[in-house]
């Protein structure tokens, strides 16, 4: 594969503004995942059960529509469906500030909202994984996924440091309008991409069951994909429960206001960053397969250092920790898109990637809800190592699949090894 020039597909017009969409839609994102829970945490004193519950709404939409979103999506224009999604969460989110400046906003309202966000946020993921081997070719994907990164983790780093001392400002429901805004002007630039997709063709008589079931085939079939969904279960399980009691930690254990928690989670973006500009070069130099389950051993443990921490100085020590690990996923996820793109068929893109999604992340609201429990029964602390070491044996099944050692990209070798 040949290495592309630095500017490389940012020289595309139609690229170009779906990376604009891209950073604007992520920085509101961002906003948000350090906003919502401080509007819980701060304005309205829930308790660790209920930011868990928060938590877990937050993701439970790929339980509840995970795989038919794929089924459906299929069946239509990707562009179209990010478009009205991204105008659907902003409206969504809008509700919070006004139900706090009414005085009815409750923990149960924003669970109401993360919820609804979440389902909506399924239905875009899917659609933006599909649509990007239509924009910019299967040649170009790692290029695309490792540019997308890239700007994914510089709004981890300027979303936290924008929303921290924001909410100091003018507080956390109000700071939920700028990741509204976000949101709507990410749809605004994806609304101006010129090239369309034709309308994906559909049997005379459809079977949403049917569909669902090809697209979970095809997944489970695969030893590489199989086993990249298993490891991503893990991971996500083991990370959601360890960020659930994360901000609660820092915020109530470790005595860090809103500014102070901002500068934490920029330093995971970062280590995200830094992690998308290496995802190339570390895919090629230690191969696409090695590289899945390296990474996370490398980075995972490192997240032992937070539960250590004390007030003062070792608190840096545990950011570079929580920098590392972000460094890791990030290189892990780009070389995972990579291959789960260039594996699909075009006419089973969302169908692929919705399982993916469902099989992954349906874990993911159980995260919340035992992160909270476990929080509750045996505290911070024992909830941060009990993740961490989550994390760490996620590797296990990439390990023991053929990834162990598929050292280039399935489109480079023979058809008869791809299956």
């Amino acid at each position: 594969m040949p290495t592309p020039s630095r500017p490389g597909l940012l020289r595309d017009p139609d690229f170009g503004r779906l990376f604009a969409a891209t950073a604007l839609g992520q920085l509101g994102d961002r906003i948000l995942f350090l906003a919502l829970p401080l509007v819980a945490i701060v304005a309205l004193h829930a308790g660790n059960l209920q930011v868990g519950l928060l938590t877990a709404m937050t993701t439970a939409g790929s339980l509840l529509v995970g795989l038919p979103a794929g089924a459906w999506v299929d069946r239509m224009r990707k562009r179209w469906v990010m478009i009205s999604t991204d105008a659907a969460r902003s409206l969504v989110l809008l509700t919070v500030p006004v139900a706090w400046w009414a005085g009815s906003l409750t923990v149960w309202w924003l669970c109401a909202v993360a919820l609804i966000h979440g389902v909506l946020t399924v239905f875009f993921d899917v659609a933006y994984v599909s649509y990007l081997p239509h924009l910019v070719g299967r040649g170009s994907l790692l290029e695309a996924n490792a540019k997308l990164s890239a700007i994914r983790s510089v709004t981890s780093i300027g979303g936290p440091s924008i929303a921290g001392p924001m909410v100091g400002l003018i507080g956390a429901p109000a700071t939920l309008l700028v990741s509204s805004a976000g949101m709507a002007m990410s749809g605004l630039f994806a609304s101006t991409i010129g090239r369309r997709e034709h309308k994906p063709e559909s049997s005379e008589r459809p079977h949403l069951g049917r569909e669902i079931k090809e697209g979970l085939a095809y997944v489970l079939q695969r030893p590489a994909l199989r086993a990249m969904l298993l490891g991503d279960s893990m991971f996500n399980l083991s990370l959601v429960v360890y960020q659930t009691m994360l901000l609660v930690f820092l915020e109530r254990e470790l005595g860090l206001g809103s500014f102070g928690v901002g500068l934490i989670l920029s330093g995971m973006g970062c280590g995200a960053l830094l992690g998308a500009l290496s995802a190339t070069r570390a895919s090629k130099r230690v191969g696409y397969g090695p590289v899945i389950w390296l990474a996370p051993l490398v980075t995972c443990p490192w997240t032992v250092l937070m539960p250590l921490a004390r007030p003062g100085w070792s608190v840096c020590v545990a950011a570079i920790g929580l920098a590392t690990l972000s460094f890791g996923g990030v290189v892990r996820v780009v070389a995972q898109s990579s291959l789960q793109q260039t594996l699909t068929p075009d006419r089973l893109l969302g169908r692929v990637s919705a399982t993916a999604r469902f099989v992954s992340g349906g874990g993911i609201p159980l995260g919340g809800v035992l992160g909270g429990a476990l929080g509750s029964v045996f505290g911070t602390a024992a909830t941060l190592w009990i993740g961490a070491a989550g994390m760490t044996l996620s590797v296990l099944p990439a390990f023991l699949s053929p990834l162990r050692t598929m050292r280039t990209l399935p489109a480079e070798r023979t058809p008869e090894v791809v299956g």
